[in-house]
């Protein structure tokens, strides 16, 4: 009988931490695993058999995720000391022969939650402090919307792709831990965030709300203190042009800045 190439064992060493304000630790784990395997399907072996390489048992890892399919951003965690999806993460890339190592961290930006969870209600409040959303009028018909160029909606349509997932702000060393939501307002907001006021100061409907958003990334913790280190286009996941969108940001601010000068406002 031909023994089975295609299953290999991984060993996954895991940063644990069984509460928000409990010590962490580290727990090694084999996996065996098949071919086209992700990252997430060892997490759930591991959390269907919680036993370390010694023979303890321990608690099934704690980890976040949804779609499984690099749209939600839940399942965003440091695999071998890069931020990154964990659902599109290939264990073949990562990890390729009988024997080798994948360590798996939650992200040191936001809160732990527990394990591999963490918590990112702040990048969630960043979107609510520059208004990211489309105002309307009611639920009643308003007729056709206004024309767009296909230029104008391609450059959209890449920037709508942003799903919140915290890559960007995981590697900017300008975006740190901030557990006091008081101070999350002067804090910097990060680059998704400045690109997403991008987005909707670019569309029709939503520009209606620009003054608000730039006034928003005007002062302290704005697009000034992005250090442009660069850090968030490498990493991002969607390709999302953020270093463009920043220097986009910093024009329009310029002239608004100069326009609300000769107002008076």
């Amino acid at each position: 009988m031909v023994a089975d190439t295609s299953i290999r064992t991984v060993r996954f060493r895991i940063r644990r931490q069984d509460a928000p304000d409990g010590p962490p630790r580290w727990e090694l784990f084999d996996v065996p695993v098949a071919t086209g395997a992700n990252v997430i399907s060892c997490l759930q072996w591991i959390a269907a058999n919680p036993t370390t390489v010694d023979g303890k048992k321990t608690t099934p890892i704690i980890f976040d995720a949804g779609c499984l399919e690099e749209v939600c951003g839940a399942c965003t965690m440091v695999i071998n000391g890069k931020v990154r999806q964990s659902c599109s993460c290939l264990v073949d890339a990562y990890a390729p022969h009988d024997g080798n190592i994948l360590t798996l961290e939650p992200m040191t930006k936001f809160p732990v939650v527990r394990d591999l969870m963490v918590d990112r209600a702040r990048l969630f409040s960043s979107l609510t402090q520059i208004k990211a959303w489309i105002p309307i009028d009611g639920t009643y018909d308003l007729g056709p919307g206004p024309q767009d160029t296909p230029m104008g909606q391609q450059v959209r349509y890449k920037l709508s792709e942003c799903m919140s997932c915290g890559c960007c702000l995981e590697a900017c060393p300008q975006y740190n831990i901030e557990h006091d939501e008081s101070k999350w307002e002067t804090a910097f907001i990060g680059a998704h965030a400045i690109s997403q006021a991008r987005l909707f100061n670019d569309h029709s409907t939503g520009k209606v709300l620009s003054d608000d958003r730039l006034e928003a990334l005007m002062g302290k913790g704005g697009v000034s203190d992005c250090g442009n280190a660069q850090n968030c286009v490498e990493v991002c996941p969607k390709d999302i042009p953020l270093t463009e969108s920043i220097a986009a940001i910093g024009r329009a601010i310029t002239v608004h800045s100069i326009k609300r000068f000769f107002s008076g406002t």
